[in-house]
């Protein structure tokens, strides 16, 4: 999922290599008649110094999901629970979500 959205920002060159764009990842494992399975993952990714080219980064958000097999494979899944992205400012403070 971090190489479509990278890839994507990269196309409309904004950085987003040597660690500038980052995730955290958290899945939530539940026990299915004794099997654990994962029912829900939650995604925030990172990218540093977006401040000038933000409606571009959250543009591109909005719409790579569609183009991301990893997504559209846990999508189909019917995996619950809806990627949340943050972004970092160019003080690498939080800033807020995308």
């Amino acid at each position: 999922m971090i190489g479509t959205f990278g890839g994507a920002l990269e196309a409309r060159k904004i950085n987003a290599s040597n660690g500038r764009l980052r995730a955290e990842v958290r899945g939530e494992i539940e026990s299915d008649q004794g099997v654990l399975v994962i029912r829900r993952v939650h995604l925030h990714y990172l990218l540093d110094g977006v401040e000038q080219v933000r409606k571009i980064v959250e543009r591109v958000h909005r719409v790579y999901a569609d183009k991301c097999p990893v997504y559209r494979t846990l999508r189909l899944l019917n995996l619950q629970g809806q990627p949340r992205r943050k972004v970092l400012n160019d003080s690498s403070a939080k800033a807020g979500s995308l």
